[in-house]
């Protein structure tokens, strides 16, 4: 699936694209390599859904005309996207060059990308975008030049008009990651279907099916796109939806339900946990009665002051949600649309006319009264999904800028419980954050010994940690979920693993394990900074500052929405940055 000039295509299987085939253009060089950047960003696109919360690497390399290596990056931990190019283009990428969608960027100290296309022997790298996070921008390219790569970048280097389509289209492949850093919002989709008479249900209510089950596929491929999808309470209550991808991939994105009143029905298919989260967010003090049966359900709520589509995605947001998408009805898309917080919208217009003046349309009031009042949609497109036309833009245009995100180490507060005076609190969540190594989802593989002292290599310490939820259990299927825990490919993966198993079966997780937890965190913590000494001279370098994982939602490892966390996350590694200065203090004196 590609995102190409704003419409969404169907792409081939990613493995039909590992295979050396040549791509031959008769126009000029320019317009050649704006064909070849544009390709990248296609590739980059293979992994949507996937990398989230990271950017969308991909890398061509390419000999004049002739494509001879291709790559993109599945997820973190996974091999970059330039290592999977030059390996697969072998001795022919000596001299050849590197079209990259984005400029590599990694907070984990982490130089493969770059240093792959040197060791390789590239002559030269064009890139489409600079990274937009300032600790990161730049960085790449440098280290690049430095090695005596010729480096080109869209709109610095390579001005001509004849790559504004290519530069568009690596826009729009990180257009999630680019909101995120201008906005300080989620990049958001609002999705609706409606007959030729702009009708999204019958005047009962009855939708089912205005668009076509091609369409609905298409649904459910943006859907997995995704990090997440909102609906509201009329929602829930007429339709009693899944909101499942069922596209066939790893990623399920979480539920989100708006309900000012909780006025929800105590059973309905979004209470099930077991197949995706679902979060419900309501204004404070709204049915605590509810709120109880869906919390014993698995389903967390989340009180607002004041319930609104702006303050949802500023909670989306500090989780580290890049994507959302939006499929609820009229009356919650207009005040979605009223505050600023949807980008772009896709509309499915099936050729169907139900008639009604009661019957509801996509869009509630939005307090227009002349047509000069109308938002227009930018870069639309016209696409053809069976009998139906998918008509796409943007209502806002993709930030081209690489704006300065301040670093969360410049962040200050006084804590009452660790010192009476100013302490410097350094957060850390994912990876835009300029410590994010100290994550647990960092993509830093540990060896860590086993029940009979073997030592294992595990990807990261999240794959340890979620597999050791199962460790020792004597239970065939409790043997699997380690396996298939330990196997996944990339920390994000492991995660959902871990956490969707120990919902289906709370039988099959070891006894003691809420007693034993932190010690597991812990060994798998001391082998990484012990492991890596860059990592532990980071850690080294934040003495005197407290250290706070930044989940708003982890209450046990995280420090919580408003501080309310324990934040044992934080607390573990400054208990090991102790021990490491105390081992160092200890060393120097001997010698």
């Amino acid at each position: 699936m590609l995102l190409v000039g704003g419409s969404l295509f169907t792409s081939t299987p990613a493995t039909a694209l590992f295979r050396r085939r040549a791509l031959r253009c008769s126009a000029s060089a320019p317009l050649q390599e704006a064909g070849l950047v544009r390709r990248a960003a296609e590739v980059a696109d293979l992994s949507a859904g996937h990398t989230s919360p990271h950017p969308n690497f991909g890398c061509v390399i390419a000999r004049g005309v002739d494509v001879v290596g291709e790559g993109f990056l599945y997820a973190q931990g996974t091999k970059c996207a330039e290592l999977q190019a030059v390996e697969m283009a072998g001795a022919l990428a000596r001299g050849a060059t590197a079209y990259l969608n984005m400029e590599p960027g990694d907070c984990y100290s982490d130089h493969t990308a770059a240093s792959s296309l040197v060791q390789a022997g590239i002559s030269r790298v064009v890139v489409g975008l600079r990274h937009p996070f300032q600790h990161l921008r730049g960085k790449a390219i440098q280290s690049l030049r430095n090695e005596g790569v010729q480096v080109d970048v869209l709109g610095e280097d390579l001005q001509s008009k004849i790559f504004e389509d290519a530069l568009k289209s690596c826009l729009i492949v990180n257009a999630p990651l680019l909101y995120r850093a201008a906005f300080h919002v989620p990049f958001s989709v609002l999705k609706y279907a409606m007959t030729l008479d702009g009708k999204i249900a019958t005047r009962s209510g009855h939708a089912s099916w205005i668009s076509s089950k091609v369409s609905r596929g298409r649904v459910f491929e943006l859907r997995g796109r995704s990090d997440a999808i909102v609906v509201g309470g009329n929602t829930v209550r007429r339709d009693d939806p899944r909101l499942t991808a069922r596209h066939g991939g790893g990623h399920v994105p979480v539920r989100i339900v708006m309900s000012q009143t909780l006025d929800l029905p105590d059973e309905a298919n979004l209470w099930n946990v077991y197949e995706a989260y679902t979060i419900v967010v309501t204004q404070r003090g709204a049915r605590k009665d509810l709120q109880k049966k869906l919390a014993k359900k698995g389903v967390e709520v989340v009180e607002f002051d004041i319930l609104s589509p702006r303050d949802v995605m500023q909670y989306c947001y500090d989780r580290g949600y890049l994507s959302v998408l939006w499929e609820c009805g009229g009356s919650l898309a207009a005040p979605a649309i009223s505050s600023g917080v949807i980008h772009k919208v896709y509309a499915f217009v099936a050729p169907k006319i139900i008639g009604g003046v009661n019957a509801p349309s996509p869009v509630g009031e939005l307090g227009m009264v002349e047509m000069s009042q109308a938002l227009d949609l930018i870069d639309v497109s016209y696409e053809q999904v069976g009998p139906d036309m998918l008509i796409s833009g943007f209502l806002q245009p993709i930030p081209d800028l690489s704006p300065v995100i301040p670093s969360s180490d410049e962040l200050s507060a006084i804590d009452p419980t660790v010192c009476p005076f100013d302490t410097k609190i350094i957060s850390f969540y994912k990876t835009w954050d300029l410590y994010g190594a100290f994550s647990n989802y960092s993509p830093h593989p540990i060896q860590m010994p086993d029940e009979n002292g073997k030592y294992q290599t595990w990807s990261s310490v999240e794959h340890y940690y979620q597999a050791h939820k199962f460790a020792g259990v004597d239970d065939r299927l409790a043997k699997d979920a380690y396996e298939e825990i330990k196997t996944a490919k990339s920390p994000e993966e492991a995660s959902r693993k871990g956490r969707r198993l120990q919902r289906q079966h709370p039988d099959m997780v070891r006894a003691d394990w809420e007693s034993a937890k932190i010690d597991v965190m812990y060994r798998a913590l001391k082998c990484k900074f012990s492991t890596y000494p860059d990592l532990s001279a980071m850690l080294v370098s934040t003495a005197g500052s407290v250290l706070v994982e930044a989940s708003p939602h982890d209450l046990f490892w995280g420090g919580g929405r408003e501080g309310e966390g324990l934040n044992y996350l934080g607390r573990l590694l400054m208990q090991l940055r102790t021990e490491i200065l105390d081992r160092n203090s200890k060393a120097a004196v001997v010698s």
